[in-house]
């Protein structure tokens, strides 16, 4: 077993016991070759939470503070995690990202770029869609229910509140003849941001108990659902 699957067995059974995970959608995630997950990001724990999306290894961006110190460095490191340099054309990353993807990974990016506060998801980062039009890979909106409340910005220890994660339908992107014009990026991160908002609008309805999904069918059901303690593979 890979150290990222030794961890994944350990955190996500974890992660169900303590918040009561469910997921809806699973059924959108592509059965095979690459994509980008494109989850939304209102808790430092979001990154665990998406990874119940897929069994496989997902090569996420994350912030360069967190391999700072030697443990962090090691430790993200062994994850598959690109470290990148938010807030300014990091080219580094970048290219890191198309290798990922070009090795046959898939690549987790957090649209947003850091954790928000609140129901809206606004002012995406172009990196996202850029790849995606790039290399001609399909994104896949994740919105993450409840997770505002169990580790918000600023608190240590978490409540332990339902999270649900609704999984959207791939955004497939245009192709182009070569030359990526900054329209279509921008284009693009428009759908990314529209399909984002619906999936973390139902999401955050269906942790607060209001609303039963209905991307991914009835919890329980046969519709690519995995609820508390069951995983879709």
């Amino acid at each position: 077993m890979t150290f990222y699957g030794g961890v994944r067995a350990v955190v996500l059974p974890l992660c169900r016991l303590l918040f009561r995970v469910q997921v809806a959608g699973l059924e959108h995630i592509p059965n095979s070759g690459v994509y980008i997950l494109a989850p939304s990001h209102r808790s430092m724990l979001d990154p665990a939470f998406a990874a119940f999306a897929t069994p496989r290894r997902v090569r996420f961006m994350a912030k360069r503070e967190i391999f700072t110190t030697r443990v962090g460095r090691r430790l993200f490191v062994a994850l598959g995690a690109i470290e990148v340099d938010r807030g300014t054309t990091d080219r580094g990353a970048l290219r890191a990202s198309k290798a990922a993807l070009e090795s046959g990974e898939p690549l987790g990016i957090f649209p947003e770029g850091t954790r928000r506060d609140g129901p809206a998801v606004e002012n995406l980062f172009d990196g996202c869609a850029y790849l995606a039009l790039k290399l001609g890979v399909p994104m896949v909106p994740v919105g993450i229910g409840g997770s505002e409340l169990i580790m918000p910005t600023g608190r240590l220890l978490p409540r332990f509140r339902r999270v649900t994660v609704v999984i959207g339908t791939p955004i497939e992107p245009p192709t182009t003849s070569g030359v990526r014009r900054r329209s279509e990026v921008g284009d693009l991160a428009d759908i990314l941001r529209e399909r984002l908002q619906e999936c973390l609008d139902e999401a955050t309805a269906w942790a607060a108990g209001t609303q039963v999904p209905i991307s991914g069918g009835r919890p329980g059901g046969r519709s690519g659902v995995a609820a508390e303690g069951r995983e879709h593979s």
